[in-house]
This record gives structure tokens, sequence and C-alpha cells, in this order.
């Protein structure tokens, strides 16, 4: 297509949109789970599993009623912790402890990505709904500790979860990133209304072998999506392909 920069090979499936859209950015925002590893890791369903348990547990509820009451709270509030705290004045850091004692040796170092990560200009950070302690043991098992400049957790946005406003508000205040200068990469479309609001360039990752799939449903409904600039299913592929000499 006239105009559009011509993408290395391992990253020309990945892409829909013109990368040069991220000339100036200086701030890459990374979410943690499903993004950062792949979701077949099958991490999450462990988290998952954890909190349907806890919820089971706290309200002497079977597995099937409390999955239904799970799903409600995280409808309701954005996270199942936040709905528990709202209604029942649970312990968060008890939640999180327990929603997290999880086995991490499915998620394996990933070289390539490390180099990819290591290889975008200026500041890197993670910012996520889980808590710091599970993203710096998820973050070692990747191999990537090291590259970022900081992690925002839940706890450092109060308990608040993404995609609410004043979550994105305070990662800016106590990052001083600009969004302007700033690209996010998320799993959750919602989570990324907010950061395009904000001027941030922002990425959609989905399951392998999926893009073709979401891109394709939103042309065809008249995108439905136009807070997601970009979809990929390879997140290392794209990294790659983002140009370095803007």
């Amino acid at each position: 297509m006239t105009g559009r920069r011509k993408l290395p090979r391992e990253g020309r499936h990945a892409h829909l949109n013109d990368l040069r859209t991220f000339k100036g950015v200086e701030a890459w925002v990374f979410d943690l789970d499903n993004t950062l590893y792949p979701a077949d890791t099958d991490l999450f369903s462990q988290i998952n599993e954890r909190i349907g348990a806890y919820v089971a547990e706290l309200l002497g509820l079977d597995r099937d009623a409390a999955e239904v009451r799970q799903k409600a709270y995280y409808k309701t509030y954005g996270t199942t912790l936040r709905g528990l705290m709202m209604e029942h004045d649970v312990d968060p850091d008890d939640f999180l402890a327990k929603a997290h004692d999880i086995d991490y040796s499915a998620v394996k170092p990933n070289v390539a990505l490390q180099g990819a990560i290591r290889s975008l200009p200026g500041k890197k950070y993670i910012f996520t709904n889980g808590d710091r302690p599970h993203a710096e043991r998820t973050a070692a098992a990747l191999g990537i500790t090291d590259l970022f400049d900081d992690i925002f957790d839940i706890v450092a946005a109060g308990l608040v979860p993404k995609p609410n406003r004043e979550t994105y508000d305070l990662f800016l205040k106590n990052t001083g990133v600009s969004p302007v200068r700033a690209a996010m990469f998320e799993d959750l479309s919602q989570n990324l209304t907010v950061p395009h609001k904000l001027g941030m360039r922002t990425v959609l990752v989905v399951p392998p072998n999926t893009r073709d799939m979401f891109q394709g449903d939103w042309e065809m409904e008249g995108d439905r999506a136009p807070h997601v600039d970009f979809v990929t299913d390879d997140l290392t592929g794209f990294l790659k392909a983002v140009p370095k000499d803007l």
C-alpha cells in the first residue's frame, strides 16, 4: 500500500495500520496476564481457579454457584476482588496472596521477547490488575525483569482496576508518562478505551492465529473498536517490526 512502511518478514502478518504512528513513543506500557505471555500458557486459568475457590469458601457456595457470583462481581466491579471488598469487606492482601498462589513452571524464558522489548527506545512499564509479587514472578520466569522501569499494580492503583479512568490517571501521575508519547499493549479491548482517549497508541494482543478473525470482524461491522489502533497475535513479531529509526 502506498505510503506504508514495508514490514519485516517476521512481523508482516501482525499489523494493519502504519507503524510510523509509533514515532515519538517514549514509554511502552504492557499489561501482564495473557499479554506478555500467551493465553495458551494457561497461567490465568490457575488464578481463576484460585479465585473461584476463594469465593466458594468465603460465601459457603458450591463451585458452580461461586463461579456465577465471581463473574457477576467481575462484570459489575471490574475485578472479583473489588466486588468482594465492596460487598463482603474482604482483606485484599489475603485475597491477592491466595489468588496468585500458583505454579509458574509453564512460563518459560522467552529470548526473542527479551530482545524485542530491549530494543524499544525509551522506558517500559508493566501495568496490571494483578499484584506486584505476581508480576515479578511472571517477569522473572520470562526473563524480562530487568527490562522494565517499574510495575504499576492493583495495589498502587488503590485497588481500583482498569478500565476505570482514575486508574490510568494515577498510573500517569506516578510514572510521569506522557500519554501522547506512549503505547499500550493489552489483551482486553475495553482496557484500551481510556488509553486511546488519552492519546496513547493502542495494541490489542489476541491469541495466536486469531488476528484475522478479530480484525475482519471489526471491518465487516464498520470498525466497532475505534479505540484499538493495532491488533496482533504475535507480540514479539510486532515489537520487532516497530521502526526504531523514526
